[in-house]
């Protein structure tokens, strides 16, 4: 039987009781969560966790870079000075922790495994903002031990050598590098003048590690850059590249003004991932 998972792109507050009934009532086997709860507040991103928290169907939540970080964090990282958030350091590890707490009996997916049958779901780096540096380096120091891209690349790999399914399917906030420098790319910037490719490179290296190590990645599934592009147009949503099926679900609002909640549905058939973008009313 293929597994289904539903996948929610940045949710920025706008996850209310009716996406509750809606996958509890859905064929889904689970629902991935990529991250961005709300805005700079920390409060509305706890309140959302605790929401999708009353879900019957199995949750795996990634945390974007709003989740669980200071306004001043957020602005040190934007502006390339991240001293400016050292700070609020410890307040970033204890909105984690109740983030954590809010989100049980879910699953809050970090540089960890989560198995669907016999697909395993690999849970990639936490609030990632994208691009060539590691944000928050403190906080991932301090706990998970990651003080660089190099550090975060290793712990991605050896999350793959610990996976005992041969297919796998990675989640994260944000999609890896390789997949295009323009602000239409499925990762492209579409903020700096000159474009660039905003993916994660350690993600890039934990896909590529696992193909060499002989793992059948089904599908790698991200949010982050929105689909709407910053000065008119949209981004491609989904990319296939050497069997493997890169998908962004971050269409924001993904509850637009006709109240219809969005999701992308994916299904994992054999050695075959298809991506289908799903509007539901209530």
């Amino acid at each position: 039987m293929p597994t289904v998972l539903a996948v929610v792109g940045d949710i920025h507050a706008r996850w209310d009781d009716h996406d509750n009934a809606l996958f509890d009532a859905s064929d889904v086997d689970g629902v991935l969560v990529v991250g961005d709860l709300a805005g700079l507040r920390f409060g509305p991103a706890r309140d959302v966790a605790a929401r999708i928290a009353r879900l019957s169907k199995r949750v795996v939540l990634v945390p974007g870079n709003h989740d669980a970080s200071h306004a001043v964090q957020l602005l040190g990282e934007a502006i390339a000075r991240p001293g400016l958030g050292r700070p609020f350091v410890g307040t970033q590890a204890r909105n984690l922790a109740a983030l954590r707490e809010a989100t049980a009996p879910q699953e809050l997916g970090a540089y960890s495994l989560h198995p669907f049958g016999d697909v395993t779901v690999i849970a990639g780096r936490p609030h990632s903002m994208g691009g060539p540096s590691l944000a928050f380096a403190p906080h991932l120091t301090a706990i998970w031990g990651v003080s660089d891209l190099a550090a975060s690349a290793e712990r991605l790999c050896a999350l793959v050598d610990a996976c005992v399914t041969e297919r796998v399917v990675f989640v994260a906030h944000n999609g890896p590098t390789g997949l295009g420098p323009t602000p239409s790319d499925i990762w492209g910037c579409d903020f700096k003048k000159d474009g660039g490719d905003w993916g994660d490179p350690d993600l890039e290296r934990g896909v590529a590690y696992a193909r060499e190590r002989g793992k059948r990645v089904l599908a790698v599934v991200a949010g982050h850059m929105h689909r709407r592009i910053r000065g008119g147009g949209r981004r491609a949503w989904k990319v296939e590249r050497d069997g493997t099926l890169y998908v962004n679900a971050a269409e924001v609002p993904r509850i637009d003004r006709d109240g219809r909640h969005h999701h992308v549905r994916l299904v994992l058939d054999g050695d075959t991932a298809t991506a289908t973008d799903v509007w539901e009313t209530p």
